[in-house]
């Protein structure tokens, strides 16, 4: 299920980075042993997918993947959760997301009544902060 990105507001003309939707628990696994960041109203983990790369999911795209656990509440709560991580992500991810990396969003407790601009603001500091624990591991790499 693939989605382009939405442009850029600051007028430049970047390539647009489109996202591809984990959908299986592999790749779920697989992400959850890279770089994690806990917020208040959610806990995003990210890894660069490197030469195991999975097939659906091209070297130039951004995975993306959504869990809410039990203990977040009953169906319509933890839909509801992973609704609202889906909209937040659909704006923060192409912009602040690499390309090759494949990122998990989990719901806390909290996400389904957090304020909008709260949840927007803890999903763009984790996604920056994990943008720089990414650079550094590439960095370090070589």
């Amino acid at each position: 299920m693939d989605r382009g990105a939405a442009p850029d507001r600051t007028g430049d003309e970047t390539p647009a980075k489109t996202v591809a939707r984990l959908t299986v628990r592999p790749q779920f696994l697989f992400v959850r042993d890279g770089e994690t960041i806990r917020k208040k109203s959610l806990v995003v983990q990210a890894r660069k997918r490197g030469s195991l790369g999975l097939r659906h999911i091209g070297p130039d795209q951004i995975g993306e993947g959504f869990t809410a656990t039990r203990k977040i509440g009953n169906a319509v709560a933890r839909n509801r959760s992973k609704r609202r991580l889906r909209a937040a992500s659909q704006q923060l991810l192409p912009r602040y997301g690499r390309a090759g990396v494949d990122y998990v969003f989990i719901a806390r407790q909290n996400t389904a009544k957090a304020e909008w601009t709260s949840l927007l603001d803890d999903m763009e500091t984790a996604l920056v902060s994990l943008g720089a624990r990414l650079a550094d591991e590439e960095g370090s790499a070589d």
